[in-house]
């Protein structure tokens, strides 16, 4: 499978993916599982800047987010508003904690679809720093992070409010970095490495998570027994979540940015392996399904009427995906929705009926 990889190497996104509405059965779904709380600042507010200056990494390169500047009324209230934020997010919303936090930078990307903010929390004790980004509530999106806060082995801070969504930071080394720097570095175990990209590979196929290039994900290095160490890939970017109409777009072996991890699981595993890594995290995800089973149901059904993307691409991809598993019913599937619940029942099929006490549980 991972073989073909260079028939698609130039395979792009939508240039401009529009923000879908939060509707009022994914509101109502925010607020029961304590995902909708009311937040002192709005997206809105933060639009309000005066003035935006190109943002350099330490080598002096572009990193596509520029730092924004207010007059100073707004700065007031934005500072309080944010540091109260931060501490919804952190701690639930307690803040005996926040007279020693303080705002250290405001940055914004106009180049991604969310158009985010980044918030830059500094301590102002010890001047250690967070961040934590706010954007514009796209229900694709929520659809993406609430996946993934189920099905991955990853959990995920969130909230909305209105039109707005806070997300926390996920830390990690961000994938293009990666490969430039450490994965030809001889402590890298690069089979483990291969073994990783073929799970989260898979994982985002069984989910549809698209856009999965290097730099919209990032590797956690865990040091292990023996003096060796783990690898995670963790998404951070869920902007297309079940929008693009391309089957290759979910899998993030089809991207040309991610050669260097393709040519590792070339380069380090035969089929086999390729085969029981990719089972192994189909039965996982099977695992986490049943343990939220109702939630994710919940979750599915109201997805399973929601408009998050456009009319051709919903039919382009069911009618890849109904030629790719030879399944006819993906193209009785009328939204995108309907498609990955679909997605989710026929490649968890098999796993699903080897838990225990779980035959039929995933039905509907």
């Amino acid at each position: 499978m991972f073989k073909d990889a260079d028939k698609n190497d130039n395979i792009r996104p939508s240039r401009k993916k529009p923000i879908f509405p939060v509707n009022e059965r994914l509101r109502q779904y925010l607020t029961e599982y304590g995902r909708e709380v009311k937040l002192p600042a709005g997206y809105s507010d933060l639009a309000r800047f005066t003035y935006a200056v190109p943002l350099k990494d330490k080598n002096g390169k572009d990193t596509l987010w520029e730092t924004v500047t207010y007059d100073m009324r707004e700065w007031d209230y934005l500072r309080a508003s944010l540091v109260r934020m931060y501490a919804i997010l952190k701690t639930e919303g307690d803040l005996s904690f926040i007279n020693h936090l303080d705002v250290a930078r405001i940055d914004f990307c106009s180049f991604g679809n969310s158009q985010p903010f980044r918030i830059r929390i500094v301590n102002k004790f010890n001047d250690n720093h967070d961040h934590y980004y706010i954007k514009l509530a796209d229900a694709s999106r929520i659809y993406g992070l609430e996946l993934e806060h189920l099905l991955s082995p990853n959990r995920i801070t969130f909230f909305t409010h209105q039109n707005t969504l806070i997300e926390e930071h996920i830390p990690g080394i961000p994938g293009d970095v990666f490969a430039e720097h450490y994965l030809h570095d001889p402590k890298t175990n690069i089979i483990r490495i291969a073994k990783e990209f073929v799970k989260f590979n898979e994982r985002c196929f069984v989910c549809l998570l698209g856009d999965m290039r290097s730099y919209n994900f990032v590797l956690n290095i865990t040091p292990d027994i023996d003096d060796n160490f783990q690898y995670r890939i963790r998404a951070i970017d869920f902007d297309q979540q079940s929008y693009e109409g391309r089957k290759n777009m979910y899998l993030p072996q089809f991207f040309k940015e991610n050669r260097p991890f393709i040519d590792a699981v070339i380069r380090c595993l035969d089929t086999e392996s390729i085969a029981q890594y990719q089972a192994e995290e189909r039965t996982m995800i099977a695992f986490r399904l049943t343990s939220s089973r109702y939630r994710v149901k919940e979750l599915l059904d109201i997805m399973h009427d929601d408009n998050i993307s456009k009319p051709e691409k919903m039919n382009q991809l069911r009618s890849e995906l109904a030629a790719f598993f030879k399944q006819k019913h993906f193209l009785k599937c009328n939204t995108m929705g309907q498609i990955v619940k679909f997605q989710l029942k026929q490649t968890l099929r098999k796993s699903l009926l080897l838990i225990p006490k779980t035959k039929s549980r995933f039905g509907d």
